[in-house]
């Protein structure tokens, strides 16, 4: 396994596919260029030996068929297939970037033209491309080390997980590990081993395992109580670390975020406008007066609302002006001034409009 950083600084984990690998793939495809070569040759031979065409005309068609197919092949199939050839497809390889993403036009130009001009050309003895590919980590030839490519293994047989478990007599011990100095990568060492403990020879497993167990027993606590064979010992420490994570996830709750400009909170409780004298003032009712807080407990109100326990309410009368049962009541009678005779007394019936004078 290899890793790949990506432009958004993600680490990849993937499987780089090496030399052996690579010679097959490249042998299918030769294969194909060949035939493929044969046939047109073929062709062309019999095309300018029934003519009377001169020699350098039939050189000159000869090296044009040997580029397109030899070099054409490779380019239009790797942009057009984002990296992958009809051998690399056999096998499962593909080429991508050094980021991870797949390549384009101009990484399959470089990496064709540097493949038929440097790593295999014949008057270099095909050998630039081999010694490049086995000294480089992650198998790169000339031409991957110049266009920033690298060739990746697709599919590949997935590692089973293998089964963990505690023994019965060991899960208060497991239970009290102290396993913070635990590695991930001593972890996933361990876990392949178990996943391939069937697949290895007898003296190998026993010593990978007896190995693999003496780094965990050192940093790990306490040591089990009774003496226990390397497999079952790390695959008690394994079950008991994934328990542990289990948990923490289970139980882990993703905090709200209080910040400016966060979400707002759904059970925060609306703040009460302020008073003239600082104290929060009550919402008004329908006529100014304060209406009561509504309380956790309260009845809603409504059509669909349970019966009041003080049974049916009188109606609330209507405000002038407001349309209610009641008609508005009739407007007061115009005034009339008040007669005054010459004594200062006011004539009989004058102030009938209710007016003082």
């Amino acid at each position: 396994m290899s890793q790949l950083v990506t432009g958004e600084a993600v680490v990849l984990q993937v499987r780089i596919a090496r030399m052996p690998t690579r010679a097959l793939a490249c042998a299918i495809d030769v294969i194909l260029q060949l035939v493929v070569l044969g046939v047109l040759i073929s062709l062309l031979a019999g095309f300018l030996i029934g003519g009377e065409a001169s020699e350098a005309l039939a050189v000159a068609l000869i090296f044009v068929v040997v580029l397109v197919v030899m070099v054409g092949y490779r380019l239009v199939m790797e942009t057009l297939t984002r990296g992958r050839t009809l051998g690399k497809m056999v096998l499962g390889l593909k080429v991508v970037r050094d980021d991870g993403s797949s390549i384009r036009f101009r990484h399959a130009l470089v990496r064709t033209l540097m493949w038929f001009f440097v790593d295999f050309a014949p008057w270099f003895a095909a050998c630039p491309g081999i010694v490049a590919s086995l000294m480089n980590k992650q198998g790169k030839r000339i031409g991957d080390m110049v266009s920033g490519t690298v060739v990746i293994r697709e599919r590949h047989q997935p590692m089973a997980s293998p089964p963990l478990f505690v023994p019965g007599h060991l899960v208060q011990w497991a239970q009290s590990l102290e396993l913070s100095r635990l590695s991930d990568e001593l972890a996933n060492a361990s876990r392949e081993y178990l996943a391939r403990y069937i697949e290895l020879l007898p003296d190998a497993r026993n010593a990978l395992g007896d190995a693999l167990a003496y780094r965990v027993g050192q940093v790990t606590a306490p040591a089990p109580p009774v003496p226990i064979v390397a497999p079952a010992y790390l695959s008690a420490v394994l079950a008991e670390r994934r328990r542990r994570e289990l948990t923490r996830l289970a139980t882990a709750r993703p905090a709200l975020n209080t910040g400016p400009f966060g979400p707002p909170n759904p059970y925060a409780v609306a703040a009460a406008p302020a008073g003239p004298y600082g104290v929060p003032a009550a919402p008004a009712g329908p006529y100014g007066v304060p209406a009561a807080p509504a309380g956790p407990y309260g009845v809603p109100a409504g059509p669909f609302g349970p019966p009041s326990p003080y049974g049916v309410l009188p109606p609330t009368p209507a405000m002038p002006g407001a349309p209610g049962p009641f008609p508005a009541p009739a407007p007061a009678a115009p005034y009339r001034p008040v007669a005054v005779n010459p004594q200062g007394w006011a004539a009989p019936g004058s102030n009938e409009s209710g007016q003082w004078f």
